[in-house]
Order: structure tokens, then sequence, then C-alpha cells
């Protein structure tokens, strides 16, 4: 049965984490309002990774299980008022791992994890005209000789510049549909590989999203993730489904940055409400409570219930079992709380919610793209449905 409480030893290290993460809280502003500048590796005054990893030393094999426990530490640092940054500054390794990592490690072969592992792999699939619709993707790879040549433009690639290398999705066939994906690894600095721009967005600022282009870009042919070269006759997606699979990784994760922008706005407009002498009394019936009161509850259980499904689809991961469906009802869910949260927040707090003295405006920007990439809500929502009515996505789209 699952169980979400966390060990004592867990509990001290997601306190230290969100400690570390308000450490940077002066210059937070600053990296919103130059987005052009990358933080650097260290910030005055902020706490390193060296007040984190002692206590790691310290969890035991039965203490909270991996993913949930990155899970919580995401939400935990997401939620803090710093200058977020990568969960490599709570993880043994001390640096971020990239979207890239989760398909590397879930469709990778053994050779090539321990070729790559150590590599900060971002994941390139957005394009021009495919976002959503992952099997409109028009760049190709083609094989010569012993050599993929990539062409092809993508956008939106998460750590797009900071990055070592990009897990690149192109397509082997087109008129093989889906089953003509597969995703390559292509390191920086291969001829042909070339960083177009740095993205400028509403959110998430200090993080950088980067357009790519592919230009005639020769790779090894083992930089194919699993080796498989094959693509199913008669149009068969199961090549296509196995490398969707690293969804089921990376959509909890983006989940969880969205709670964590639901955590921090309900946060603040429980505390600012608090310092103003309104708290919400739990021992009062509803008809008894204001309509403020009953607000910040609703609030608080939705978010909670955010949370839970999160944890449930991480959880799930960990013990070996089944959680697409999990995954795409915590990415909806996640998706959605980023959004009506801070929103409540911003309802309940009034004018204060829209100066730039305050982050709530900053935890509603930061949180929009949590119901957005990864696949949008609506998608979501429709891997829901097709998994409970048992339709294909031909039949219900």
């Amino acid at each position: 049965m699952a169980d979400f409480r966390v060990s004592d030893i867990d509990q001290q290290i997601i306190d230290k984490v969100i400690e570390v993460g308000n450490s940077t809280t002066a210059f937070t502003r600053h990296y919103e309002d130059n987005e052009h500048e990358f933080p650097p590796e260290q910030l005055e005054g902020e706490m390193g990774f060296d007040q984190v990893l002692p206590l790691f030393f310290k969890r035991k094999p039965d203490d909270t299980p991996m993913m949930t426990f990155q899970m919580l530490l995401s939400i935990a640092r997401g939620s803090t008022n710093g200058v977020v940054r990568g969960l490599g500054l709570a993880m043994p390794t001390g640096r971020a791992n990239g979207l890239g990592n989760a398909a590397l490690a879930s469709a990778g072969t053994k050779e090539q994890v321990s070729k790559w592992g150590n590599l900060f792999l971002a994941m390139s699939i957005t394009e021009p005209g495919a976002g959503s619709d992952t099997k409109a993707i028009q760049t190709t790879a083609r094989l010569e000789g012993e050599e993929w040549v990539i062409d092809g433009d993508k956008i939106f690639v998460t750590d797009g510049v900071r990055c070592d290398g990009a897990v690149v999705w192109a397509t082997i066939d087109k008129s093989a549909g889906r089953a003509g994906i597969k995703s390559f690894l292509v390191e920086k600095g291969t001829p042909g590989f070339d960083l177009v721009r740095k993205e400028k967005k509403l959110g998430i600022r200090s993080s950088d999203t980067a357009a790519y282009s592919f230009r005639n870009c020769r790779i090894p042919r083992e930089n194919l993730l699993g080796g498989d070269e094959t693509v199913p006759v008669g149009g068969g997606s199961a090549s296509y489904r196995g490398v969707m699979k690293t969804f089921n990784m990376t959509r909890p994760a983006v989940a969880s940055g969205g709670v964590a922008k639901a955590r921090g706005a309900l946060d603040f407009a429980t505390s600012a409400l608090a310092a103003e002498g309104l708290e919400v009394d739990w021992t009062r019936s509803h008809a008894q409570r204001s309509a403020t009161e009953q607000k910040l509850i609703e609030m608080e259980a939705d978010t909670e219930a955010a949370t839970l499904s999160v944890l449930h689809a991480a959880w799930l991961a960990d013990v070996g079992l089944p959680n697409n469906m999990e995954s795409s009802i915590c990415k909806a869910k996640g998706g959605e709380v980023c959004r009506t949260i801070p929103q409540g927040a911003m309802e309940l707090l009034g004018g204060m919610s829209i100066s730039h003295d305050h982050l709530v405006e900053k935890y509603l920007r930061d949180g929009r793209i949590s119901d957005i990439y990864e696949g949008t809500g609506q998608i979501q929502r429709l891997i829901i449905a097709r998994g409970i009515l048992g339709y294909s996505s031909e039949e219900l789209t």
C-alpha cells in the first residue's frame, strides 16, 4: 500500500533544501528582470549543497523511495522565494539532471547510460509545426553508412543553452507515422547542430529555453537511443510508445513544479492574511467561517489533492508498476492548480498580489507553463479519457 509519509532524515533533508533555496531570495527579482543573465554557480550568501550532502549519507534503504522523494524535494524547492535552480543542489551528484537524462535512463541501453549518464541533457521535441501532436514531427534522421544525418528545427528546449547535449526526436520514416519516430543523443559542438536563440518568456525566466537547428548534422550510428533501427511493418507504433514512456517519468516532475507554485502562492496568501488577523479556525463549521476562510480551505484541499496525485504516480514508478494513466492525471491536476491557486490567492489579496514587490504574480507566471509543456492539460485529459473508456487515439482525438 502506498505510504507517502517521509522518514525523519528525509524530512530533515526537505527542510534543509527549503533553507538553501530561501538563501537566494535577494536575487530572485534580479534574474526575473535580467533574463539574459545566467546565475553563477554560487550567489552571494547562498547556502550550497554541502549543507545537504551530509544528510543524504544518513539515508537508509527503507527511507522514502527515491522518485517519490525527488517529487517532495521538487515541490519544497519550487515553493521557496529564492532563485530556482535544478534539483542538483539536492542530489548526491551535485548537479542538475535535465529532461534528456530521464529519456536516456528510460530508453537508452546500459552502454549508453554508462557513456552519457554524467552529461547534462536537454529534451528536444517541440517544433514550429509540432507541439502536443508529436506524431507531426518533421525533423528527419537518415542513415548514411555508420552515421545518422539529422535535419530539422526545434524550439522551446528547456535548459537548451546550458546543457551538454540533447535527446532529439526525429523520424526515420515519415510514411510510418509514429512508428518512425526515434530519439537520438546529439552532443553540443557537433557540426550542423546550432543554437539559434535563447527565448524570452512570460515566466521561469531564470530557466533558459532555446531554439535549435540541425543541418546535415552527423552523429555516430550508436547515438540512436536503445539501438533499435527497425520500423514496424503496417504502421504499428510499439517503438513510438517505447519512446513516449519517457513522459511517465518526466510528467510527475513537471506536475510537481506546478504544485510548487500553487503551494508558494497559497503559503504567501495565508501568511499575508494572518498578518492582518485573519486565520482559518478549523474548529468552526462551514456556516461559521468567513468566505475568505472557506476559500483558503478549498485552496489547501486542492493543492493537497494535486500533491498526492504527483506522489502516487512517482510511487508507482518506484515500485515498478505502470503509471501511464497516473502520470497524465497528476500532470493535468498539477497544470490546473498552478493556475487556479495563484489566481485564488490574487483574488484574496487584492492589489498587493499584482505588485512587483510581492511574489504572487511571479508564482502565477512561473507556474503557468506547467499546464503547457510535457503535453498540455487538454492532451492529458484525452489520454485519461482514452484509458478510462478504452478508446484508441484514432477513436478519440
